[in-house]
């Protein structure tokens, strides 16, 4: 017997969907509406209700599928799409990158410190766009990650295909600014290059530089946690605001409650993330245990950060870098 309960043609395999007949067979019973000349009112209402959306078919029935009732399906619906996507480039290991969307190129950056200046030299004295050009003038300075981070991805490049042909990805969250410069440097490189793209309620458009089919789109966000962690095998965290702060402690809360198999966690400029977060106060307060600071390590440069996970994984004697 098929799915549907049909029986299944002679030497078809289970799974495989026999191929239907166009033609109904003759009599059949259904194929055509009752006829006008025993209700004339009956062609009409039969008209009537397979256009109502209860007649669809429930995969065909969009409206449906968005319903509060089938969110289920959606979430199961959004995992398999994606997983298929991987692996059908054959993706076993991902390097996770993670940073801030408002950090851009030094190019884009020195632009957007020209128009701040403009504008503040316009209206002296407003405080919006003094503050405006006090940011614009440190994103110039944070620009300098943007490098580094397409350096770091530039070098998984010269990763070989790992055993079963596992291949290595550099994955992030599919956006502008750090995680565009990730995808980038992988992307110019020759490596595979992921976007994870989450669905808001503004308009977005995803980098450039992601590798065709590859440029995946999430209308839920812990689905797509789900997608960065699953081949994950190292995480890099750059500069970033509330969206890299969520990723990374989601991890980082993963790792503590070995919810999640060991993996290496770099944060990338100790001098930001000792600022934005004082992790030594959270041991002093006894929220987090000292064990727990063992879970991440600093750097600065693109060498230090592949040099880390290298050397992490090569430690356990599963070399990943190497």
């Amino acid at each position: 017997m098929t799915e549907d309960g049909g029986a299944e043609r002679p030497g078809s395999s289970l799974g495989e969907s026999a191929e239907i007949p166009r033609e109904p067979p003759p009599g059949a019973p259904g194929c055509a509406p009752k006829p006008a000349c025993d209700d004339p009112e009956a062609p009409a209402r039969v008209a009537a209700l397979m256009a109502s959306p209860a007649y669809r078919l429930a995969d065909d029935d969009v409206d449906f599928l968005k319903s509060d009732l089938a969110r289920g399906v959606r979430l199961e619906l959004e995992y398999f799409k994606a997983e298929a996507a991987l692996r059908a480039q054959g993706i076993g290991h991902a390097i996770v990158v993670f940073g801030s969307s408002r950090i851009a190129e030094p190019a884009a950056a020195l632009r957007a410190l020209e128009a701040a200046r403009a504008a503040a030299a316009a209206a002296p004295g407003d405080r919006a766009g003094l503050r405006a050009l006090r940011t614009a003038e440190r994103r110039v300075s944070a620009s300098r990650w943007y490098a580094v981070a397409r350096e770091f991805a530039a070098l998984l490049a010269q990763v070989p295909e790992r055993p079963h042909g596992e291949r290595v990805a550099i994955v992030t969250g599919g956006g502008p600014g750090l995680m565009e410069a990730a995808n980038r440097g992988g992307f110019e490189a020759g490596a595979i290059s992921v976007g994870l793209n989450i669905d808001l309620p503004h308009e977005q458009y995803p980098n450039p530089y992601l590798s065709d089919g590859l440029a995946l789109r999430f209308r839920y966000f812990a689905l797509r946690k789900m997608h960065f962690l699953q081949r994950a095998r190292a995480l890099v965290a750059f500069p970033g605001g509330f969206g890299t702060f969520d990723e990374l402690f989601e991890t980082l809360t993963l790792l503590q409650t070995r919810k999640a198999e060991p993996l290496p966690v770099v944060l990338v400029g100790r001098a930001f993330w000792s600022r934005a977060v004082d992790f030594g106060f959270l041991v002093d307060e006894g929220v987090i245990a000292p064990e727990d600071l063992e879970l991440f390590v600093y750097a600065e440069t693109a060498a230090e950060i592949r040099d880390h996970i290298a050397r992490w994984h090569a430690e356990r004697r599963r070399p990943l870098l190497g």
